[in-house]
């Protein structure tokens, strides 16, 4: 079993120098990596056609590149690389600036998967900085991707990176514990905690981040309803509360009431005036329907 107090300089692709920017994130060891969600998620899994996109869209196209890469310096320490691609409906100019890797990176007729910001003006479509794949691969595109919150100098490549080195030394190592009975993921349909840990950070669909989201979310809530039980149960085994006379009688104020309780609204209070005289610890919320007059229903509930 991974040890998930294992400092986060020491997972793969980390180091001293990326393991300072994770610290300033909260990011100290393997478990705040991996419980490290994302903020937000991109679809990148379905194309338009490039004649469909609108100005200022986030999306991906599938094209195939029709020119050979330019390049242009228009000022010192700043050049532009542009590329054609195309679709059966339209072309589209991508253009990125002060990449010079990208010079021979792509090949012509060949088609690619490109996704980015496009700007689409007087019929002119553009698409700056995206990220890419070939056709075949699906390492930015094609699949939803996590985004996460961030510090200067790290970027999101290389956080997910690093958060799927971690889960893929723990799924090396075993994996995680289970931490819920197995009646209670049977009866509830939850995932398991692996599967849910490593599907709130790379979902393929929507459909797998709920229900990776409604385990994670079960749990937080379960944890913190048995330890708000176990905190009233001490306190009700080593606490003394005021135990009131059992001379003063609750009937003498229901019978000056100007309408009559109803047969739910009598027996809540006599548990109330039950447990007052008791002398045990009790906290209590008595809720009424505002405005029902006589017909009003009580509710009664425990803390």
């Amino acid at each position: 079993m991974q040890n998930l107090q294992k400092e986060v300089q020491y997972i793969k692709g980390v180091g001293p120098n990326r393991a300072e920017l994770l610290n300033k994130l909260g990011i100290h060891t393997l478990e705040d990596l991996i419980t490290y969600y994302p903020r937000d998620y991109e679809d990148r899994g379905k194309p338009k056609k490039i004649a469909e996109v609108y100005n200022g869209e986030e999306c991906l196209i599938e094209g195939l590149v029709v020119s050979r890469m330019s390049e242009q310096k228009i000022r010192k320490n700043m050049t532009i690389y542009k590329l054609i691609v195309r679709d059966d409906t339209a072309a589209c100019l991508i253009t990125w600036f002060n990449q010079s890797y990208l010079k021979n990176k792509f090949t012509l007729g060949k088609k690619y998967k490109f996704y980015g910001k496009v700007s689409n003006k007087f019929g002119k479509i553009e698409m700056n900085s995206p990220v890419f794949d070939e056709e075949e691969t699906n390492k930015n595109t094609g699949k939803i991707i996590p985004i996460y919150p961030l510090t200067y100098k790290l970027s999101q490549n290389t956080i997910r990176s690093v958060i799927e080195n971690g889960l893929n030394a723990i799924k090396n190592e075993g994996g995680l514990e289970e931490t819920l009975p197995q009646y209670l993921i049977e009866e509830y349909k939850l995932y398991d905690i692996n599967t849910a840990t490593n599907k709130i950070h790379f979902p393929q669909n929507f459909e797998e981040f709920e229900k990776a989201r409604n385990r994670l979310v079960f749990e937080e809530l379960l944890s913190m309803q048995m330890a708000l039980m176990s905190l009233k149960n001490r306190y009700t085994k080593e606490e003394k509360g005021i135990a009131y006379s059992k001379e003063i009688k609750m009937s003498d104020i229901i019978n000056d009431l100007p309408f009559k309780l109803t047969k739910a609204q009598l027996n809540v209070l006599e548990e109330i005036d039950s447990d007052m005289e008791s002398g045990k610890p009790m906290n209590r919320l008595l809720q009424g329907d505002v405005g029902s007059r006589k017909n009003s229903s009580i509710n009664d509930i425990s803390i």
